[in-house]
């Protein structure tokens, strides 16, 4: 729809724009600021597959890369604590957090240690890593645990490089079926809009997952990044279609907030994309709950007011920073005061609803007169089911419109991790050009290409 078109196309150029690095920083972040809130953000960028969709900071596992750089991640979590930050919440993100255990939990008992404000902690795993006893102590530790799945298609599986590595459908549901009642919070992460889905494959794919007794599921949008086009459509012989997208949201959002007796999966839609049977229950993009977060880890972003901090996103390079003593900032991007509030916007309505009342006492205005362009979009195409001095809420066709927003902005955050990845050293470039090679190969083994 031309809305749509619209939307993706001035917030995608804006958000490439804003979010390239422009500043060398000093390698260091400011104090919190008293009454401020901040969660905690921790990278752990290793994988066995690297996914040909995933323009996220990682590389592939090597165990003693990953010794060297979990030491230096405890090193700069205590430097993050010198500095005077309390989170209260922390997400362990990846990569896959859960690929050396033993450093997993070593770090995450260091981090309570460190921080005894955090009452909840959420952690990405990969299906490989579903085993009752494997998980059991970290099922004591952490309350939110997230198993990218992304499709439960053998088919695609296959086109991705993760049938072989991480199993079968079927094999991901045992295992998810025989582990989800650890954790508070089961979450299971999908991915729709693939080159080649259909409405049917992502209604097959609820219809699975309401099988595995989890009790959350995050479906993103696939969220391909110029330097991640290419390799998407070599693996899986075909464009990214963005026109089929609104069809596959509104059916995978249907379906999942409707009652049980109709044949829904009766879950509360917590925001733009993520469902779960607690409406309270932690969700996976933090971004709703704390507007400012503290990254630690290679490649990691902070945003502290209106200032994002960019890690270094080399291995060798982060770990070389922190032994000498620093924090491992790298660069910075003053998003200035009014792209600070429109991603406070976006950041607000992705968790469907923004508080009117608390935006006019932080800056003095309603938004309809503090961000009239961005208002007056969103309000002229349908976008508010409620639209008042108290609140904003979404209509069917504002969520998909914000969901369109939030894909741009990560879309521009991608892209800017895909041009430091050409920046890193030579060795680094390598591994990376390595696993596209298998990942081309295992798509065409999919098709039964020699």
């Amino acid at each position: 729809m031309l809305s749509e078109r619209l939307l993706s196309k001035a917030i995608g150029m804006g958000a490439v724009n804003l979010f390239k690095s422009k500043t060398v920083a000093e390698p260091t972040l400011p104090a919190p600021v008293p009454g401020h809130e901040y969660m905690l953000y921790v990278h752990v960028p290793f994988c066995d597959v690297l996914c040909p969709y995933c323009s996220f900071t990682r590389f592939p596992f090597k165990e003693e890369l990953g010794r060297r750089y979990f030491k230096a991640l405890r090193a700069e979590l205590k430097m993050i604590k010198d500095l005077g930050y309390e989170p209260p919440s922390a997400y362990i993100g990846g990569g896959t957090p859960t690929i050396m255990m033993d450093e997993l939990e070593r770090t995450i008992d260091y981090m309570r240690e460190l921080f005894p404000t955090i009452t909840e902690v959420s952690s990405e795993t990969n299906p490989p890593h579903l085993d009752r006893g494997r998980l059991e102590r970290l099922s004591r530790m952490v309350q939110r645990f997230s198993v990218g799945v992304q499709s439960f298609d053998d088919g695609l599986l296959k086109r991705m490089d993760r049938y072989s590595k991480y199993g079968s459908s079927g094999e991901i549901v045992r295992r998810i079926q025989d582990v989800h009642d650890m954790f508070q919070t089961f979450n299971v992460d999908m991915i729709f809009n693939f080159p080649g889905q259909t409405a049917e494959m992502v209604l097959r794919d609820i219809e699975v997952f309401k099988t595995t007794g989890a009790n959350q599921i995050t479906y993103y949008p696939l969220m391909a990044s110029p330097g991640s086009q290419h390799l998407m459509q070599t693996c899986f012989y075909g464009q990214v279609d963005y026109k089929n997208e609104r069809e596959l949201y509104n059916a995978l959002f249907d379906q999942m907030i409707a009652p049980v007796e109709q044949g829904g999966a009766g879950f509360w839609a917590t925001d733009v994309y993520t469902f779960a049977k607690d409406r309270d229950a932690m969700i996976d993009e933090y971004v709703v709950d704390f507007g400012e977060f503290v990254a630690a880890g290679c490649g990691g972003y902070s945003f502290l007011g209106s200032v994002i901090h960019n890690n270094d996103s080399s291995l060798s390079g982060y770990c070389e920073r922190v032994e000498r003593g620093d924090l491992s900032v790298a660069s910075k991007i003053d998003m200035g005061t009014a792209n600070a509030k429109r991603y406070r916007m976006g950041r607000e309505l992705f968790g469907l609803r923004l508080d009117n009342r608390q935006w006019r006492r932080d800056f003095g205005r309603y938004i309809q007169y503090d961000l009239p362009v961005e208002y007056g979009y969103l309000a002229a195409n349908g976008a508010f089911a409620t639209n008042n001095a108290d609140e904003l809420t979404l209509t069917r066709k504002g969520r998909y419109l914000v969901m369109v927003m939030m894909r741009q902005i990560f879309i521009g955050m991608n892209t800017e991790r895909d041009r430091l990845r050409t920046l890193l050293p030579h060795e680094e470039r390598g591994w990376f050009e390595d696993s596209a090679a298998r990942q081309i190969a295992a798509a065409r083994e999919a098709d039964g290409i020699a």
